[in-house]
């Protein structure tokens, strides 16, 4: 399926924060607020601003490290900051519109119609954009690679968050794309839930669908170790932590634990390792020595880690070489530009390659953008993605 981005809404997005800022800026000139005024207008800034921190300490935010945390309240500050100011110049502006007095009839007519058009943009990365599912295929050549595994296809996913999950009629068309690859291989790259194991019962039934005839595997992500909450006792989060594995037997995927696989064709074989989370600053779990334990250098090998921090501090060096890794984590933040040759994001300022295919000496980094969401209900830009890698030898 051919990926479709939608671009519309970004360029919508893209005018309207731009505009927004001239109007505002603007504004400065023609504006006097009396001391009463400026009053109310600061504390309803202030207020908003203090509201929307204090929402991103609650259970669904935490997890993100510090950038994330300040990034996003310095983005979203800023923009309500600039929303407020427009509210108190808009009433003024249309006033002196109808008067004839105004001090530019196009640009307020433009601006206020921008003005609408981000409210529009925000709500539909909140009501279709978090599940707007694209299908992203890549084909990758190895020279090394088993002739019985030419034309073998993976389907990943990853960063599922069960926990944000409200519309199950969504989920379903999801499921749906994703058996429809008909992939050889399904594999998924941690964070199953947002905090515990439990918010994936609902919709067990749902991705207990995903079939492959070679297997669907698993491993785990920083969330699903249940770090991010508070917990009674040890011993309640470690339990925690076994109910999840053991859901990952519900939805039939094999988990794996710092330990591999051999997947056989046509009397050959690859080897399909995976490991605990390992992720600068999320946790150094991972063993992957242990997970490549009693593997032939010589051997082909894809190995699943959610963080692809993993992949830049130990994976591309590892002398047992790894030729492809399949991680997640970034979400692509949920935000960005993927259009007219233009690829950007803020997490680009936390992770210089942050989504898709990364090569180096030989071996292969995919980063896939996330199944689901966390923090902020809502993708604009970065699309929730399905994986599609089919794989083929050099010629």
């Amino acid at each position: 399926m051919k990926r479709r981005i939608p671009l519309l809404p970004i360029l919508i997005f893209i005018i309207l924060f731009l505009s927004l800022n001239f109007y505002v800026l603007s504004g400065f000139k023609t504006l006097v607020l009396s001391p009463l005024t400026s009053l109310i207008f600061w504390t309803t800034v202030l207020g908003i601003s203090a509201a929307l921190i204090s929402s991103f300490r609650r259970i669904e935010s935490r997890g993100m490290d510090t950038f994330f945390k300040v990034s996003t309240h310095a983005f979203l500050i800023l923009l309500i900051s600039e929303l407020v100011f427009a509210i108190f110049l808009i009433p003024g502006d249309l006033y002196r519109l109808v008067s004839g007095e105004s001090r530019n009839l196009k640009w307020v007519t433009f601006a206020f119609c921008m003005f609408i058009s981000t409210i529009m943009v925000f709500l539909y990365g909140m009501i279709q954009g978090k599940y707007a599912y694209r299908v992203i295929k890549h084909i990758l050549t190895f020279e090394d690679l088993p002739e019985a595994f030419e034309g073998f296809t993976i389907t990943q996913i990853s960063d599922v968050h069960a926990g944000s999950f409200k519309n199950k009629k969504a989920i379903q068309k999801g499921i749906d794309l994703i058996n429809e690859q008909q992939s050889d291989l399904f594999v998924f790259t941690g964070d199953l839930v947002n905090n515990k194991a439990s918010e994936i019962l609902p919709w067990i039934e749902y991705f207990a669908q995903i079939k492959a005839p070679y297997g669907q595997f698993s491993v785990l992500g920083n969330h699903d170790y249940g770090d991010y909450v508070k917990w009674e006792t040890e011993h309640k989060k470690r339990e925690n932590l076994e109910h999840l594995k053991s859901y990952h037997q519900q939805l039939g995927y094999k988990l794996l634990l710092d330990e591999h696989v051999e997947l056989k064709k046509d009397g050959q074989k690859i080897i399909l390792a995976g490991v605990e989370n390992w992720g600068l600053g999320f946790g150094q779990r991972g063993d992957l020595k242990s997970a490549l334990k009693h593997v032939k250098p010589s051997e082909f090998k894809i190995l699943l880690s959610h963080d692809p921090s993993h992949w830049e501090t130990e994976v591309k060096t590892e002398p047992a070489k790894v030729h492809l890794t399949l991680s997640g984590h970034t979400h692509g933040m949920q935000f960005g530009i993927e259009a007219f040759g233009i690829k950007w994001s803020p997490v680009k300022y936390r992770y210089a390659h942050w989504a898709g295919i990364k090569k180096e000496d030989g071996r292969v980094l995919n980063i896939n953008r996330g199944f689901g969401f966390l923090g902020f209900s809502g993708r604009i830009g970065i699309w929730p993605e399905i994986t599609v890698i089919e794989l083929r030898r050099t010629n």
